[in-house]
C-alpha cells in the first residue's frame, strides 16, 4: 500500500498501525540515565540512536532519550542514545562511529538532508538498517520512517486559525507565517498543510496572506527578531501561524509588548508547558499534542525486531519527494489542543499538573478542569 506523503485519507490506517505498534512493543519487551541499555547478547551495542535537534522543543534533550533507553532496556537490547547539536558534521561523525562499533540498526533524526543522506549512505555500505525518526530525510532512502503527519498538523493549525479568527471577527484578517527550519522537511509539510486549508480564504479575499518566513533552527530567539521586523513593517497582522510552541511564545512576547497578546490568534505544536500555559491564558489559539513516548517506543520496537532477525509488520508507505522511493511508514496520531483539552494532555501523563499549574496558572487549571 502506497501513501503519498501524509495523505489524510489514511488517518484510520495510521491509528490502526500505531495501536498495533504499541501491542507489538509490549510483546517484544520483557522487562535511566546512561547512554547504553543492557546488552542482548554481550557482543556490543546493537542499536544507535542519534537525535540531532535540541533547540526546537525540550523533548529532544529531556524526554526522547529517556524513552528510548527505557524501551531498549526493557527489551534487553543494547543501545547507545546520543543527542547532538544541530550540526550536520557532528551528526555524521557520531553516526559513523556507531557504525564502526558494529551497530545493526541506526535510528536517526537528521539535522538536514545533506547530513542525513551522507550518514544513510555510509550505513547502507555496511548493511546497517536505518530508521528515520520523527522526520523524513529527504533523498536519504532510509529503510523505515516513524513519526507523525506534519501536513496534518499544519491542517490542524489552519483550521484552528479560521475558528479563532471567527471569534475575533477582524475584517479581512492579515495572517503571517513563522515557519520552522528551512532545511527541515517537517517544516515544509507543516506549511503546506495550513496553506492548503487557507488557500480558499486567500483566493476569495476573505483573508490576506501576510509575511511568511522560515525560522532557522526553529530557534525562538530568531523567531522573535523575525516577527518584530514583520509586525514593524505590517502592524495590521491579525493572526500568526507559528510552527511550534517555542516560535509561538516568541511571537506572543512581541505581541505582549504591543498590548495585543490574546487579541491576535497564534498557533503552535508540541504541547510544551509554556505552550499549554499560553493556551490556558488565551494568548495562544491552540497547540498540538504528539504522543512522543509512543513514537519512541514504536521506533525502538521496530529496531528490536530487526536486531532479532524479524521483519516488522509495517504496511503503509510514504513516497520520498526527491527519489520517489517508497519508505515503509509507521504513522502516529496527533491531537489539536485548545484550553478545554489541556486536561487530556495532563491525564495522559505527558505533562504533570504540579509542573503546569503553578502560580497564576493554578486558577486557570481549575477553570479548565486540569485540577480541582
Amino acid at each position: 500500500m502506497l501513501i503519498h506523503i501524509w495523505a489524510p485519507a489514511f488517518r484510520k490506517l495510521r491509528r490502526t498501525i500505531a495501536a498495533a505498534s504499541a501491542v507489538l512493543l509490549l510483546a517484544a519487551c520483557t522487562g535511566g540515565d546512561d547512554s547504553e541499555a543492557a546488552a542482548d547478547d554481550g557482543s556490543g551495542v546493537s542499536v544507535g540512536v542519534i537525535l540531532a535537534d535540541v533547540t526546537s522543543s525540550p523533548r529532544w534533550k529531556n524526554q526522547d532519550p529517556t524513552y528510548f533507553r527505557d524501551a531498549f532496556r526493557a527489551a534487553g537490547v543494547s543501545a547507545e542514545v546520543q543527542h547532538v547539536a544541530v550540526d550536520g558534521s557532528e551528526f555524521v561523525d557520531v553516526g559513523e562511529e556507531m557504525i564502526r562499533q558494529g551497530v545493526k540498526v541506526l535510528i536517526v533524526t537528521s539535522p538536514d538532508s545533506a547530513g542525513g543522506k551522507a550518514l544513510i549512505a555510509g550505513a547502507r555500505r555496511e548493511k546497517v538498517t536505518v530508521i528515520d525518526y520523527d522526520r523524513l530525510t529527504v533523498g536519504g532512502g532510509a529503510d523505515y520512517l516513524v513519526g507523525f503527519d506534519p501536513e496534518e498538523i499544519g491542517r490542524m493549525q489552519g483550521y484552528a486559525m479560521i475558528k479563532c479568527l471567527a471569534q475575533k471577527a477582524p475584517a479581512n484578517p492579515l495572517v503571517a507565517e513563522l515557519n520552522g527550519a528551512p532545511a527541515d522537511n517537517n517544516a515544509a509539510q507543516l506549511t503546506a498543510g495550513h496553506e492548503l486549508v487557507l488557500e480558499a480564504k486567500y483566493a476569495n479575499a476573505e483573508y490576506t496572506k501576510g509575511p511568511s518566513q522560515y525560522v532557522p533552527g526553529w530557534a525562538p530567539a530568531q523567531a522573535k527578531d523575525i516577527f518584530t521586523q514583520m509586525i514593524g513593517q505590517q502592524p495590521r497582522i491579525d493572526g500568526v501561524l507559528a510552527a511550534d510552541d517555542g516560535i509561538a511564545a516568541a511571537a506572543i512576547g512581541v505581541l505582549r509588548g504591543l498590548g495585543r497578546n490574546g487579541k491576535v490568534p497564534v498557533t503552535g505544536q508540541n504541547a510544551t508547558v509554556e505552550g499549554l500555559r499560553n493556551v490556558l491564558t488565551g494568548d495562544q489559539c491552540m497547540t498540538v499534542y504528539k504522543r512522543t513516548k509512543l513514537e519512541a517506543q514504536t521506533a525502538a520496537n521496530i529496531a528490536v525486531q530487526l536486531v532479532r532477525g524479524q521483519k516488522p509488520p509495517v504496511g503503509a508507505k510514504v513516497r520520498d519527494p526527491e527519489t520517489n522511493l517508497e519508505i515503509p511508514f509507521n504513522g502516529l496520531v496527533s491531537l489539536p489542543i485548545t484550553a478545554g483539552e489541556v486536561k487530556d494532555v495532563v491525564a495522559d501523563g505527558f505533562v504533570e499538573a504540579s509542573q503546569l499549574c503553578t502560580g497564576p496558572y493554578q486558577e486557570l487549571c481549575r477553570k479548565y478542569g486540569v485540577i480541582r
